[in-house]
């Protein structure tokens, strides 16, 4: 199942979870995720923070981030986005539940639930989410409102290993 990409004024269409809001201020370093049947998640990035243009909210810094699921609090640690596609990795623990959103192909990431596979979400990086839900899981609104959040906040998808190698070999060929 496959989400619609967002108008610039309309809501994205989920076809479990119905019309999700996805609102990012990168420039605050707030992100909103709302919906018809999941909680309304906040991601805050502070205003200290040191920000980067390729980075939705601006940092994969946890210290500078602080995020909500209906209104409780949850623990956010994004790697530093490296070399590796795993190094783009986004950890979320909330109500005892592990999520984690990792790239593995050069557009997408994948979303895990305790370990398991329940969802495929991409994002340009603009705010925008399109998600592609396993049929054979169960997909609860928290996970759906996680997974939104994430991909908006941090984009997804990165290219393999070798590509960045060869890319970095070539830019040092005068």
């Amino acid at each position: 199942m496959t989400t619609s990409p967002p108008s610039s004024k309309d809501p994205t269409h989920d076809p479990i979870f119905g019309a999700i809001r996805v609102t990012l201020d990168a420039e605050q370093g707030v992100l909103t995720v709302s919906g018809e049947k999941i909680p309304t998640v906040a991601l805050v990035r502070t205003n200290d923070a040191d920000t980067s243009d390729h980075i939705p909210i601006g940092t994969r810094c946890a210290r500078h981030l602080s995020l909500t699921l209906d209104g409780s609090p949850a623990r956010i640690v994004p790697s530093r986005g490296r070399i590796l596609r795993r190094s783009y990795r986004v950890d979320v623990e909330y109500a005892g539940v592990g999520y984690r959103l990792t790239p593995d192909s050069m557009g997408s990431s994948g979303l895990l639930k305790d370990g398991i596979a329940i969802g495929e979400l991409s994002s340009p990086g603009d705010g925008s989410v399109l998600a592609d839900w396993a049929e054979e899981a169960e997909v609860l609104p928290q996970d759906a409102a996680v997974g939104y959040t994430l991909a908006a906040a941090f984009g997804t998808g990165a290219q393999p290993f070798w590509m960045t190698a060869v890319e970095a070999a070539s830019n040092m060929i005068p």
